[in-house]
């Protein structure tokens, strides 16, 4: 035994030396059949030494212990996307949406999202509109544009499934061009998954899905081509329904360098993210989407050129999107009713 391996406080013997005191060692020593029991508090140095063979063990196991529990740390922090850095599982801001097997793919987000678009009809005594929305819950409720139902008396509301529900308004922001309406009895459906625009970059694939021109679920793609855009439509509800009587369906018209159309005395200017993905008349309130399949924005408007009618106005690839951050800090006020 070498010295650092000794405890302190006994004697020295040499290899051939033994203690006196020790009793001579039976001629057969059977096998334990428990635990070795504790040592007598009388007992020597030699004693002691004896137990040093369990000392060692418990040593042992306690480090093989702690070698298993940092294994095993490690493993869960792997699979909830931990580390040791802080950094925290994916929010649902950033869900992959679109199977693995399609991501990346305009296919898979038509896939994955078209579930969550509906197509809505309104109706006044001004004439009728078509447009899109956006399911936010499994009970119905879905964010469209505020100009899809303004003034609206009836709202029917077709999903991707074919199913038909009657729809009331909950809540518009006319200075947001945004609304909520809400399904009657409806349930198990398919709500988005709203993500983050914030991290929306110029030069990002996207898809939007709608209704053009009544055409159910139709789906198109491009990029964001460019952000902050000011966009201006009318708060006025008579001047939607006016031009919806006209043959429109998109209510709002865009002329000028800064896409800003002659839309009444009673306007609204917002933020906006601009799209080359084909925005038609029936896209408004419908969604445009990132490659992960998470809602970056609300269809709100397109580029017309001076002049043309509602009518024969078509995609120029100058479209706009409300900003999904904007429907969310919104939504608390759309379900308190505000505005209607």
């Amino acid at each position: 035994m070498s010295e650092n391996s000794r405890p302190s406080g006994f004697p020295e013997y040499g290899p051939h030396q033994v203690n006196p005191e020790w009793p001579p060692p039976p001629a057969y020593a059977p096998p334990a059949s428990g635990p070795e029991p504790e040592p007598e508090p009388e007992s020597t140095g030699p004693a002691h030494k004896r137990s040093r063979g369990p000392a060692k063990l418990l040593v042992a196991v306690a480090i093989v212990a702690a070698a298993v529990g940092g294994t095993t740390a490690y493993g869960v922090q792997e699979l909830t996307g931990g580390s040791s850095t802080g950094v925290t599982a994916s929010s649902a801001a950033e869900t992959d949406v679109v199977p693995a097997s399609l991501k990346g793919t305009v296919a898979g987000v038509a896939k994955s999202v078209s579930p969550s678009i509906v197509e809505i009809k309104a109706a006044s005594s001004s004439g009728s509109a078509t447009g899109s929305g956006v399911i936010v819950t499994e009970d119905g409720e879905v964010v469209t544009n505020n100009h899809v139902v303004a003034g609206a008396s009836q709202i029917q509301v077709r999903t991707h499934d074919g199913k038909s529900y009657s729809a009331r308004v909950v809540g518009t922001d006319s200075s947001k061009d945004l609304a909520l309406i809400k399904l009657e009895d409806a349930s198990g459906l398919k709500a988005a998954t709203l993500g983050d625009s914030d991290g929306v970059q110029v030069g990002d694939q996207v898809v939007a899905i709608g209704s053009p021109e009544g055409l159910t679920g139709t789906v198109t793609s491009g990029i964001v081509s460019a952000l902050d855009r000011d966009v201006t439509v009318s708060t006025d509800e008579d001047q939607g329904q006016q031009q919806w009587q006209r043959g429109g369906g998109w209510p709002f018209e865009f002329g000028g360098q800064e896409f800003n159309g002659d839309t009444g005395g009673s306007t609204t200017t917002y933020k906006a993210i601009q799209t080359d993905a084909s925005l038609n008349p029936g896209n408004s309130g419908g969604a445009l989407i990132d490659m992960n399949g998470n809602i970056i924005g609300i269809n709100s408007a397109m580029y017309a050129p001076s002049g043309a009618e509602s009518s024969t106005a078509g995609s120029v690839g100058l479209g706009f999107a409300i900003p999904v951050n904007t429907v969310k800090a919104d939504l608390p006020d759309l379900r308190a009713g505000a505005g209607s």
